[in-house]
């Protein structure tokens, strides 16, 4: 896989389709740019995929001088590689975590896109619960213990899923994410990494509005991590919104949409 250094710091993407337009596609937590390879049969045609393992991810590394990530420092990193690229104009696909990244983008040259994929997005309003499993900042030395102690964390869990205080995808969720130490590891660097990346949403809309970026959100109806009821607001508020409500959660949301916008182009 090819890289860029910045400042220490490497980010790793991998190349998917060979399409005349340019896509930047940014994956959710605990995945890898390969999550976005089932996109090839559905855009590799007309989209040049540009997938980048995020810091913490795949092989992609946040040297401890840029942490946390800043917007600043994740647009300098950005700019490098489109001008590496001879690239002027782009569009964005961010699912879950991935999300963050693609707004910072909005935000920082919303002039230069063409247009914005969001897929059970993080950074518009997440769960409570989500929030505690990637991004615990207000448990921050308690969590630090749960790195190498985990046992109370669990325990906590299983209390308040016993109450019915939290949905048990979610339970699942921060299990699955939260097994091994290595797992738990990336959770707290991740919180430590990104807790940075955060938006004023109304200043967005603003920016996709003013720019005219046509914008598809995609969500899973039965998604407990991005709530629809959370999100779909913020495509109300947009010119140029498209909201699509899949039969699907949060895990398979990125294959499923894959296959609908493979449908799609077979369908024209």
């Amino acid at each position: 896989m090819p890289y860029l250094i910045h400042d220490r710091s490497k980010l790793h993407y991998r190349v998917i389709g060979r399409g005349p337009q340019v896509l930047l596609a940014f994956h959710g937590y605990g995945q890898s740019s390969s999550y976005y390879l089932p996109m090839e049969k559905a855009l590799g045609e007309d989209y040049t995929i540009y997938a980048f393992d995020l810091f913490f991810h795949g092989h992609s590394q946040l040297h401890k001088q840029n942490m946390p990530l800043t917007k600043g420092f994740l647009h300098d990193f950005v700019e490098r590689f489109l001008e590496k690229q001879g690239i002027e104009a782009f569009s964005l696909m961010g699912f879950s975590m991935g999300g963050k990244f693609a707004l910072t983008l909005v935000e920082c040259m919303p002039q230069r896109i063409r247009e914005l994929f969001l897929i059970a997005p993080d950074g518009i309003k997440t769960s409570f619960w989500y929030n505690i499993a990637t991004y615990p900042g207000w448990l921050q030395q308690l969590f630090k213990r749960t790195v190498i102690k985990p046992q109370f964390f669990f325990k906590l869990l299983r209390m308040l899923q016993r109450y019915n205080l939290v949905h048990k995808s979610l339970v699942r969720f921060a299990h699955f994410q939260m097994d091994s130490t290595p797992k738990r590891l990336r959770v707290y660097r991740s919180w430590v990494g990104f807790r940075d990346l955060n938006f004023d949403i109304r200043q967005i809309v603003q920016l996709l509005n003013k720019y005219e970026v046509p914008v598809t959100m995609f969500l899973g109806e039965y998604d407990e991590i991005i709530s629809p009821k959370r999100v779909a607001v913020f495509v109300k508020a947009l010119d140029k919104g498209e909201l699509v409500l899949l039969k699907t959660g949060h895990s398979n949301l990125l294959y499923e949409v894959a296959e609908l916008l493979h449908r799609r182009r077979s369908a024209t």
